[in-house]
C-alpha cells in the first residue's frame, strides 16, 4: 500500500497538471475563434475581388476580338498591295530592262545579268500564272535577245583576246623544262584576268539559266583555230630564222631586244648536219686526226660527199645547192621536233584555260575537239615524213631516212607527257601518237634491212671505182650512217626489235635492243667487206687492188676505233678489231708482193756468179746489163703508177714507204756493191741511174700526186 503523505502529494501534483491543461485548452479555443473570424474576413474579401474580376472580363474581351481582328484586316491589306506591287512589276520589267538589253553586255555585265534575271523572273511568273497574257511573249522574247548578246558577247571576247602564241614565248615554254638557270617559270595569259572573269560568267550563266551548249562549239573553234596557228607559226619561225640567221634562238629576258639570242637552241644531236661535218674532218684532217695532205682525196668521177635530201618534193629540186637542201632538212627536223613539244604545252594550256570555263562534264569532250586540228597536222606531218622516207628507200637515199631517227625519238620521249594530256579524250585521238610511232618504226626497220641489203648488192660499176684505190664512195657512207645511228642507240634497236616475232620480243630489254643493233652493224660490216672484195677485182692490178682494200679496210677500222661503233660491235663480236687488222696486214703483203718483179732483177738468187780478178765473158755482161736494166725499167714504171695511188692514213701510208724502201735499199745497196764497180759496159750511166739512197726518194713519193 502507498503511504498516505504520498497519496496526497500525487493528488496535488495531478491537481496541478489538470489545471495547466485547462488553462492550455481555453488558449486553445480562444485561438480558434479568433481564426474563424479572420477566415470569415478573407472569404468575404476574396468574394469580392472574384466579383469585380468578372466585370472586368466581361467588359475587356470583346475589345481585345474586335482590336485582333482589325489588325488581321491591316496585314491581309498590306499583304495584297504588296502581292499588287510584286505582280505589277513584272508587267514593267520589259520596258524597264529593254533599253539596257538592246545596248548589250558590252562593258556592264554585271547589270546586264542583273536584267536579266529579272527577265527571267517575269518569264516563270506568268507562265505560271498567266500563259496567255501577250506580256509572256513579250518577255520571252526579250529574254531569247538578251541571251543571244550574251553568245555573241562570249564570241566576241574569245575572238578578239585570244591570241596566238609567240613562236619566242613556245620556245621559252618548251626550254623551261630542260633550263636549269631559268629564274622563274614561264607562263602563258591566254586572257586577260578581267576577260576571263567575264567569259567565266557569261559560261555559268548560258549553262544554267540560258540552256545553252552552243557556246562550247564557239569555245573549241576559236581555241582550236589559236592553238594550230601557234604551232603553225613556230614552223614558220624555224625557217625565217634558219634563213637569215641559221639558228631559231629563244630570248629568255623578254625586255631584251628581239634580235639578240640570248638562249641557245634546245640541243638535238644525231642531226643530218653531223654527217656533212664527219665528212669534212675527214677529208681535210688525217684519220690520225692530224692535218695534212689530203688524207682522204676526193673520188673522180662522183661526189665523195655524204649529201642528204629534203623528204619533200620542194626540196627534191635539182636546181637548188644540195648543201641548202641539207639545211632546210634540218630545219624540217628541228621545226616537227620543237612543234610536237609545242603541242604537249600549249594543249597543258588550253585544258587549264578549258577547266575554268567549260562545265565538268562536257570538258574531255570539248577538249577533244579543241585539239583535233593541231593534232592532226602533226600526224599528217609525220605521216609525210614516213612516206618521204618510204620513197627515200626507193631511191636508195637511206640519208634522208635518217630524219625519221630523231623524230621517232622525240615522239617516244615525249610519249608519257601526250599520253597524260589526252587523258579522257576519244580513242581514236588517243592511238593516234601511237600508231605514228609504229609507222615509223616500221619504217626505220625497213631501212635498216634495205640499207644492209644495199650494201651487199651495190653494183660493181667500172667507172665508179676510185683510180687512186682509195676508200670507196660506198665505204664512207656506210660508215657515216653507222655513225649516225650511235646517235640513236636506242631508237635503232627498238626499230629492229619491233619487227622481231618471237615472244620474247614483245617484251624487250634495252639489251635485247643494244645485241640486235650489234648484229645488224656486224651484218652491215660484213656485207660491205664482201662487196669490197667484189669490187677489188675490178682493178686489173693486184697491187692497186690490195691498196684499194687495204684503205677501205683501214678506213673502217679507224672509224670503228674513233667512235662507240667498236664497243657496240663487240657486244656480238669480239674479235671484229682484230680480224681487221689481219685484213690490212694481208693487203699489205699483197701490195709488196708488186716488188718483187723489181727486186727479183737484183735478187742474190738471180745473179751471175764470178770469180773476182776474172775477165767477164760476153754472157755475164750480158746478164748483168738485163739485171740494172730490168731494175731501173721496173722501178721507173712502178714509181710513176704507183704515185697516183693514195693511201689516206698519213700512218700507214709512211709505214708502207718505209718497209719498201728498207727491202729495195737493202735488196739495191747489196747489188750496187757488187756490181757498182764491176766493169760490164763501156756506158756505165746507162745501166748506173740511180743511187741507194736516190732509190730510197724516189719511193718516199710513192702515193703523192702532189709531189
Amino acid at each position: 500500500m502507498i503511504p498516505p503523505q504520498e497519496a496526497s502529494a500525487r493528488r496535488r501534483e495531478i491537481e496541478d497538471k489538470l489545471k495547466q491543461e485547462e488553462e492550455t485548452l481555453s488558449f486553445i479555443r480562444d485561438s480558434l475563434e479568433k481564426s474563424d473570424q479572420l477566415t470569415k474576413n478573407m472569404v468575404s474579401i476574396l468574394s469580392s475581388f472574384e466579383s469585380r474580376l468578372m466585370k472586368l472580363e466581361n467588359s475587356i474581351i470583346p475589345v481585345h476580338k474586335q482590336t485582333e481582328n482589325l489588325q488581321r484586316l491591316q496585314e491581309n491589306v498590306e499583304k495584297t498591295l504588296s502581292c499588287l506591287d510584286h505582280v505589277i512589276s513584272y508587267y514593267h520589267v520589259a520596258s524597264d530592262t529593254e533599253k539596257i538589253i538592246r545596248e548589250g553586255p558590252t562593258g556592264r555585265l554585271e547589270e546586264y545579268l542583273g536584267s536579266m534575271a529579272k527577265i527571267q523572273k517575269a518569264v516563270e511568273y506568268f507562265q505560271d500564272n498567266s500563259p496567255d497574257s501577250p506580256e509572256l511573249n513579250k518577255v520571252k522574247l526579250l529574254f531569247e535577245r538578251g541571251k543571244e548578246s550574251l553568245e555573241s558577247e562570249f564570241r566576241s571576247l574569245m575572238t578578239r583576246h585570244s591570241k596566238v602564241v609567240s613562236p619566242v614565248l613556245i620556245l621559252d615554254l618548251i626550254s623551261g623544262d630542260d633550263d636549269l638557270e631559268a629564274q622563274e617559270d614561264v607562263t602563258l595569259e591566254h586572257l586577260p584576268e578581267s576577260v576571263l572573269q567575264d567569259v567565266i560568267r557569261i559560261s555559268r550563266w548560258l549553262v544554267e539559266y540560258g540552256r545553252n551548249q552552243d557556246f562550247m562549239n564557239v569555245y573549241y573553234q576559236i581555241r582550236s583555230s589559236q592553238l594550230d596557228r601557234s604551232i603553225k607559226g613556230l614552223k614558220e619561225h624555224f625557217h625565217k630564222s634558219s634563213s637569215s640567221s641559221g639558228v631559231p634562238y629563244s630570248p629568255a629576258i623578254p625586255n631584251k631586244r628581239k634580235d639578240t639570242p640570248t638562249k641557245k637552241p634546245v640541243k638535238r644531236p644525231g642531226t643530218i648536219r653531223k654527217a656533212q661535218n664527219l665528212l669534212k674532218q675527214y677529208s681535210q684532217h688525217g684519220l690520225d686526226g692530224k692535218k695534212g695532205g689530203s688524207n682522204l682525196i676526193p673520188l673522180e668521177g662522183h661526189e665523195h660527199d655524204f649529201r642528204v635530201k629534203h623528204l619533200s618534193e620542194a626540196l627534191n629540186d635539182k636546181h637548188r645547192p644540195l648543201a641548202g637542201r641539207d639545211d632546210m632538212l634540218d630545219v624540217e627536223t628541228d621545226a616537227y621536233i620543237h612543234c610536237v613539244s609545242a603541242f604537249v604545252k600549249l594543249a597543258q594550256s588550253e585544258y587549264q584555260l578549258l577547266a575554268d570555263i567549260i562545265p565538268e562534264h562536257h570538258q574531255k569532250k570539248t577538249f577533244d575537239s579543241l585539239i583535233q586540228d593541231a593534232l592532226d597536222g602533226l600526224m599528217l606531218e609525220g605521216e609525210n615524213i614516213v612516206s618521204a622516207a618510204r620513197k627515200a628507200i626507193v631511191r636508195h637515199d637511206f640519208s634522208t631516212v635518217l630524219t625519221v631517227f630523231p623524230i621517232l625519238r622525240h615522239l617516244k620521249q615525249t610519249k608519257p607527257e601526250f599520253d597524260q594530256v589526252l587523258q579522257g579524250t576519244a580513242a581514236s585521238t588517243k592511238n593516234k601518237l601511237p600508231g605514228l610511232i609504229t609507222s615509223m618504226e616500221t619504217i626505220g626497220a625497213k631501212a635498216l634491212e634495205d640499207f644492209a641489203d644495199n650494201i651487199k648488192n651495190d653494183p660493181d660499176k667500172e667507172y665508179n671505182m676510185p683510180k687512186d684505190g682509195t676508200v670507196h664512195e660506198l665505204t664512207s657512207n656506210a660508215i657515216l650512217f653507222l655513225q649516225q645511228l650511235l646517235d640513236f642507240q636506242e631508237t635503232a634497236g627498238a626499230m629492229l626489235a619491233s619487227q622481231e616475232t618471237s615472244s620474247s620480243a614483245t617484251s624487250y630489254s634495252s639489251e635485247f635492243s643494244r645485241r640486235l643493233l650489234s648484229t645488224y652493224i656486224c651484218k652491215v660490216l660484213g656485207n660491205l667487206q664482201l662487196n669490197l672484195l667484189s669490187k677489188s677485182k675490178v682493178y686489173e692490178d693486184p697491187a692497186l687492188s690490195a691498196i684499194f682494200l687495204h684503205n677501205n679496210y683501214n678506213y673502217i677500222l679507224k672509224s670503228l676505233e674513233k667512235s662507240e661503233l667498236i664497243q657496240l660491235v663487240a657486244v656480238t663480236q669480239k674479235t671484229a678489231e682484230r680480224s681487221y687488222r689481219e685484213h690490212i696486214e694481208q693487203q699489205i703483203q699483197t701490195y709488196q708482193r708488186s716488188w718483187l718483179k723489181v727486186t727479183d732483177y737484183i735478187a742474190e738468187k738471180n745473179l751471175p756468179v764470178f770469180q773476182p780478178g776474172v775477165k767477164l765473158r760476153d754472157k755475164e755482161r750480158q746478164i748483168i746489163k738485163e739485171r740494172f736494166k730490168g731494175f731501173n725499167d721496173g722501178l721507173e714504171e712502178l714509181c710513176k703508177i704507183q704515185k697516183a695511188w693514195a693511201i689516206p692514213d698519213t700512218e700507214q701510208r709512211d709505214r708502207i714507204r718505209q718497209a719498201q724502201k728498207t727491202i729495195v735499199k737493202e735488196t739495191y745497196g747489196a747489188f750496187l756493191q757488187k756490181f757498182g764497180s764491176v766493169p760490164f759496159t763501156k756506158n756505165p750511166e746507162k745501166y748506173l741511174k740511180y743511187g741507194v739512197e736516190q732509190v730510197g726518194d724516189m719511193i718516199d713519193r710513192l702515193f703523192d700526186t702532189s709531189a
